[in-house]
């Protein structure tokens, strides 16, 4: 603005820095609501992986193999806990970065106000002596000096009119030392609003960059997250390729069994004649137990992918 008072220009550069410094709020915000959920996440998946009940009466490998997926999930819970700790240490930084820019920021601000009140005040003074010089009219010596009705009357107006003369002229003084004051006044203001406007682009540059950085640095966390927990599930994967269905068959069958013999076959008895009683007789000898055939193939359904195959059996 071409109006020496405007502050046009330099209010709308504080707007844009407040604008900025609560938009790194809004950010510092956004990480501790995020690490609030992590952690509340976190805590849930450990909650459930030590008091919900999965798999609980099974046996052998697959027991195993859930016993290393509670474990992992558990570990999972742990990771989104670090997550939000570290969330909230990069929303300290925010807020320290803030704070800092902030403090160094109201230091020019007091300058740039001093000085603009300085100016006003000034440019103030000078504009009422400026109207004073420029409506400054002699009373009284309008009228013509041969229509003087007497001498006396003449030498009281030469009189006045001197004193007019030398008021006028110290008014005139007066105004060419306002201005002069007020152009030392303007270069000091000009040479400090520069200063000020290049501090305040470097904070911004400054201000941007780091922005710029806490976010992609926030996305590396997550991604970094989801890297450690893809790490984790694949120890679940593993444990599950060792799961072998004829072994955990086979340990049932030899946990739980109660013999290798079947029992006898049951015969008729004729008790109401004795003589018929000595033909039929029972097997001397117990059944053996035939050895069971293979185990069955689990079947996939149509559409269903076949996600491991292990000792020859699809697990899906």
């Amino acid at each position: 603005s071409t109006d020496l008072t405007s502050t046009v220009g330099y209010d709308s550069i504080i707007q844009h820095l407040n604008d900025g410094r609560k938009n790194c709020k809004e950010f510092e915000d956004f990480l501790k609501e995020r690490a609030i959920i992590e952690e509340k996440y976190g805590k849930e998946l450990i909650n459930l992986s030590k008091k919900k009940p999965c798999g609980q009466t099974e046996l052998n490998t697959l027991k195993r193999s859930l016993d290393v997926f509670k474990q992992q999930i558990d570990n999972v819970g742990q990771g989104h806990i670090q997550l939000a700790q570290t969330l909230r240490e990069e929303a300290k930084k925010m807020e320290d970065f803030r704070e800092k820019q902030k403090l160094h920021r109201k230091k020019i601000e007091l300058i740039m106000e001093a000085i603009h009140k300085n100016r006003n005040l000034q440019y103030k003074k000078t504009m009422e002596v400026k109207l004073m010089c420029c409506c400054f009219l002699p009373c009284g010596c309008t009228q013509p000096l041969l229509h003087l009705p007497c001498l006396s009357c003449f030498w009281q107006l030469f009189l006045k009119l001197a004193q007019t003369k030398s008021a006028l002229e110290d008014t005139d003084r007066s105004y060419q030392q306002s201005v002069t004051t007020m152009e030392k006044i303007r270069e000091e203001w000009q040479n400090e609003h520069i200063k000020a406007c290049e501090f305040f682009e470097t904070q911004e540059c400054e201000r941007i960059n780091y922005f710029r950085n806490a976010l992609w640095l926030h996305v590396n966390q997550l991604s970094l997250g989801c890297v450690q927990n893809d790490e984790k599930y694949e120890e679940i994967r593993k444990s599950l390729e060792m799961c072998s269905i004829e072994k955990d068959v086979d340990f049932f069958v030899n946990l739980r069994k109660t013999g290798s013999l079947a029992p006898a076959p049951v015969v008729y008895e004729n008790y109401y004649n004795a003589q018929r009683n000595v033909t039929p007789a029972r097997s001397p000898a117990p059944v053996p137990i035939s050895r069971r055939g293979p185990l069955p193939t689990p079947t996939t359904a149509p559409g269903e992918p076949d996600y491991a195959t292990v000792d020859g059996y699809s697990l899906v």
